[in-house]
């Protein structure tokens, strides 16, 4: 059995195909994922079969400024040029990213059954709950419910243009009639995290967090005194700007009222943010640091938060764009955590000092963790739909 894993080349869509992967390679299941190329090297290193996923680049005519038919069209192009590569690769199976919509395509264009991975919270529309990304509860009582009604009617119109323009980019590589549709769904979130639905897609199943590192370099621990906080600015392009620096000027004892001492964590190291005797920057693993941590302050992105929330670490969320708003809500209203928007220095040294000494904020952290108890193993959900098929 050979499977191919299809995600785009963001760190919070790539990472999760590869820790699917070092999965099912333990398992015994082969896999190969297909990617973007600024991630090839350290997958490799981890000794993790992987390519360039083809299709990716713009090319003159894309409208990138138009979200939809940006991925309609770039959806289209990586079917036409990848679904040829899972057939000489003899590929049983795909697994493709949710906003990778052209693994998928590919898997229908060479008559391979596909299974989608959605790498966070499943964010498919819901006939009982307000739109995602609005971070809402479900409206109460009849106010509450036109509220929730008129939302997902406004949203609808978005998602039907996006249907349509699909559509056309489906036809035009010559896949017409219905939509293809997964054999299976895998949500990839804490079940804390998720959100009760009426309407649960059926074959859907939550697998926890997919969580991994692209280094195997680890953090020198900062040498004065006090609790240790993890700073993570999103990798996001939607995320927010200038949260490193911010949360800098927060966490000194003036501002703070306390010592703590600071590991700033990015892929690429922040502008303006200067290393010290109780301040640490760096590319390095994120698990190993949230041993000794007791607070994340970060954008809200899921992959951090899966991380701290998994080890039990409290966070203070300064959300940005795209589902950013959403899970900071959703962390706040379940207690390991507070939302700080707009960021000042004042507003995130309180929530800071909140979360620090209030232990009802780390409890409800390792409630969460403990929710992982409650998830499905991926390799036994690849191999019963693969039985099934035959």
């Amino acid at each position: 059995m050979r499977i191919a894993i299809v995600a785009g080349p963001d760190a919070g869509h790539a990472f999760p195909a590869f820790a699917l992967a070092e999965r099912l390679n333990a398992a015994g299941v082969d896999s190969i994922v297909y990617t973007g190329a600024r991630w090839c090297a350290p997958a490799l290193r981890c000794g993790i079969d992987v390519a360039e996923l083809p299709g990716l680049a713009a090319v003159d005519g894309d409208d990138d400024a138009d979200a939809g038919a940006k991925l309609s069209r770039r959806a289209a192009r990586i079917a036409v040029a990848l679904a040829p590569q899972l057939a000489s690769a003899g590929v049983d199976l795909v697994i493709s990213d949710v906003i990778t919509v052209g693994g998928g395509w590919a898997a229908e264009l060479a008559g391979i059954d596909w299974i989608e991975l959605s790498p966070h919270p499943l964010y498919r529309p819901s006939r009982g709950r307000p739109p995602i990304g609005a971070g809402l509860e479900p409206g109460v009582g009849v106010r509450g419910r036109l509220r929730d009604a008129t939302m997902r009617a406004a949203t609808g119109r978005s998602l039907r243009m996006g249907e349509r323009q699909r559509s056309r980019a489906r036809a035009e590589i010559g896949l017409t009639g219905a939509a293809s549709v997964p054999i299976a769904r895998f949500v990839a979130t804490l079940p804390a995290l998720e959100v009760w639905r009426p309407d649960w897609p059926s074959d859907t199943h939550l697998i926890g967090p997919l969580l991994w590192e692209p280094t195997d370099a680890t953090f020198v621990r900062p040498s004065t005194a006090g609790p240790l906080v993890l700073v993570a600015p999103s990798t996001a392009t939607t995320g927010t700007a200038d949260l490193a620096s911010t949360a800098l000027a927060a966490l000194t004892e003036t501002s703070l009222g306390m010592t703590v001492r600071v590991v700033v964590s990015a892929l690429e190291r922040p502008d303006g943010v200067a290393e010290s005797e109780r301040v640490v920057v760096g590319d390095a693993r994120q698990d190993e640091i949230l041993r000794d941590t007791s607070l994340v302050i970060c954008g809200g992105g899921h992959g951090m938060l899966a991380k701290a929330l998994s080890a039990g670490v409290p966070v203070v969320t300064v959300p940005g764009g795209g589902d950013q708003w959403e899970l900071a809500n959703r962390v706040t209203r379940q207690g390991s955590g507070l939302l700080v928007r707009p960021p000042t220095v004042e507003s995130m040294a309180l929530a800071a000092r909140r979360v620090l000494t209030d232990p009802g904020f780390a409890a409800a952290a390792r409630d969460v963790a403990a929710s992982a108890i409650g998830v499905v193993d991926p390799v036994r959900i690849v191999r019963e739909v693969m039985r099934r098929r035959g």
